[in-house]
């Protein structure tokens, strides 16, 4: 088996406010290690459970957040930005078994999480076919389009409740429960414990047992994309209503319409980054 991890750091444990996920602050060392030691502990429990291959994508900032030196053997970590517009999702392709996703977070917008945004900082929300569209459901459907099912996520209480609203039998692992400006959180011994009972179980039992359970997460992409992002910025969003196809709803608000999913994620690569 052969899996696919895409990282974050806003939903693992601990982090709770925008500088603790900034490389030039003090306060960064401390979750960026917790990051690492949440992934590399799927990682291991992965591998224990039979799996063959692991590639790790480092999803946060510039992708150099993972430390290297703790991920165990049979992991390969992607590090640093290609540029592709499939971004926190480069290097997934059809020979991937699953999808499983560490430290997400609520979208842009939404006010259970203090860590809440989609890919940047530029847009006050962005929804996909009148859905908030987070990180997880971007990453979906990309995951969709190449046929892999999304198994697995953990993050914050809220992105847990929007995955299984997307993904029904998808397995989650909340590791903190937000509140206007600050966040309930697990102990990270304690996320860590969860972490591993978790994928061991989705893991475990005879293969045909494990590829029912995974088959059960694959999702559909709809026939149609309309991809709205409302930004900050007045002048970015006059700036990229210029992006092909794309039509200026309001002085902030933008939309595309595709039947093709990479048009949708190019557009989005654009225009919020």
């Amino acid at each position: 088996m052969k899996l696919f991890i895409s990282a974050d750091i806003e939903g693992c444990a601990g982090t709770t406010l925008s500088y603790e996920t900034h490389k030039n602050e003090p306060a960064y060392a401390a979750f960026a290690r917790q990051m690492t030691e949440e992934v590399a502990a799927v990682c291991r429990t992965a591998l224990d459970s039979g799996v063959r291959e692991i590639v790790v994508k480092d999803g946060h900032g510039d992708a150099s957040n993972i430390d290297i030196s703790a991920m165990p053997e049979g992991v390969t970590l992607i590090r640093g930005k290609s540029g592709h517009p499939i971004n926190m999702m480069f290097g997934l392709d059809e020979t991937f078994d699953a999808v499983l996703y560490i430290g997400y977070h609520a979208p842009a917008g939404d006010p259970q999480s203090p860590l809440s945004h989609t890919s940047t900082g530029n847009s006050n929300y962005i929804l996909l076919n009148g859905k908030r569209m987070s990180e997880f459901m971007l990453n979906s459907c990309t995951a969709a389009m190449f046929g892999v099912p999304v198994v697995f996520l953990s993050g914050d209480e809220r992105i847990c409740q929007l995955a299984r609203e997307m993904v029904p039998s998808i397995t989650t692992v909340s590791t903190k429960r937000g509140v206007g400006g600050c966040a309930f959180n697990k102990a990270p011994a304690t996320v860590l414990k969860e972490l591993k009972t978790a994928v061991s179980g989705l893991l475990s039992g005879t293969p045909g047992q494990i590829r029912s359970r995974l088959n059960a997460c694959r999702i559909a992409l709809p026939e149609e994309f309309v991809y709205e992002v409302n930004l900050k910025d007045l002048k970015r969003a006059y700036q990229m209503s210029f992006y092909p196809g794309m039509e200026m709803v309001d002085e902030r608000t933008l939309r595309l319409k595709s039947q093709n999913w990479m048009d949708i994620i190019t557009a989005h690569s654009f225009v919020v980054y």
